[in-house]
């Protein structure tokens, strides 16, 4: 069943007054919060490559509270075990059975702060119940529920002691951002109400996590052309054939892009995809999935500069706007 144009209606507003009551907390970031509610909405996470004291945490909880969710952060350190992540089963005494005492990566909204300082050993503890919702211990199977976001952080400074993520671990994540620092006019005013050591605490939930789960699983009926999934399909394609790439963007990140972009439209008040939804998000989907030639990397090229060359070089279809 595909989305009807009434129901597109109602996902917009509801997306913009999310949007509006998490820009309380996390002031003059609307884009941003725009792309971390796309994500949570399409199902996937967040990576942020930011430096210190930019709202990530702020971020975090006011998400949470809004969608009247839990929230939990984790401070990656060299010595963190994968079971301070997931949890752990403990044998009752009392009871004369085991239990299983989950971590706090059950938690709604989970917070995974400086990811890469973290051994390969636990950040792998992420990937399952990053790619399923769910976590396997002792061979039992525990359910992450829905809505459910990992918002993992990496410092772009202070590198000395840090892992860096694997690129199929960074293939996990569906958008890569960074939240950056306020302009001035915005400073002025958070510094005005710096007594406010929690502003998230203040917020009211707009809407329920079951309300969340709904969207979302409305937000995947939008339509998407034929001729939209070619053009996905072909600049992924155009990122592996660029001479400055060892690795382009997989299978894995085209569906990713599909996902998100379906939401992006609804969150547009569309019941369709355009091009320009795939044009809009690509930087953020496609950057952190793009392995750079050493030496083109050397001579200072990036991945947004390769994913800008297949956007100019790959034509965008004329789409028809609904099914």
């Amino acid at each position: 069943m595909t989305m009807t144009p009434e129901q597109a209606a109602w996902f917009q507003g509801t997306f913009h007054r999310l949007v509006d009551n998490i820009d309380k907390a996390l002031q003059g970031k609307r884009e941003i919060v725009s792309l971390v509610l796309a994500s949570m909405l399409a199902e996937g996470h967040v990576l942020l490559e930011d430096a210190p004291g930019t709202g990530k945490t702020s971020l975090a909880k006011a998400l949470a509270a809004t969608v009247q969710g839990t929230s939990a952060r984790i401070q990656f350190t060299p010595d963190l075990l994968p079971s301070d992540v997931t949890g752990v089963t403990i044998y009752d005494q009392q009871a004369h059975r085991f239990e299983f005492h989950k971590g706090p990566i059950f938690a709604s909204i989970v917070l995974a702060d400086e990811i890469n300082r973290a051994s390969p050993k636990t950040q792998s503890a992420l990937l399952e119940v990053m790619e399923e919702s769910r976590v396997t211990v002792d061979g039992v199977t525990h359910e992450a529920g829905r809505p459910f976001l990992v918002i993992a952080t990496q410092n772009p400074v202070e590198q000395a002691g840090t892992y860096k993520l694997p690129e199929a671990q960074l293939d996990r994540f569906l958008i890569k951002t960074s939240i950056g620092y306020p302009d001035l006019a915005v400073t002025e005013s958070i510094l005005a109400g710096a007594s406010d050591r929690n502003p998230s605490a203040s917020l009211s939930a707009i809407i329920t996590t079951s309300a969340v789960a709904d969207m979302a699983d409305l937000a995947a009926t939008a339509h998407v052309e034929p001729a939209v999934l070619r053009y996905v399909a072909e600049l992924t394609e155009a990122t592996r054939a660029d001479n400055s790439i060892r690795l382009g963007v997989s299978v894995r990140g085209a569906i990713a892009m599909v996902r998100i972009a379906k939401v992006w439209a609804a969150a547009h008040g569309r019941h369709y995809v355009l091009p320009d939804d795939i044009k809009e998000l690509a930087h953020a989907v496609w950057q952190h999935r793009l392995l750079l030639d050493a030496e083109a990397e050397f001579a200072g090229t990036t991945g947004d500069a390769v994913i800008t060359r297949a956007l100019e070089t790959v034509a965008a279809p004329q789409a028809r706007t609904a099914a």
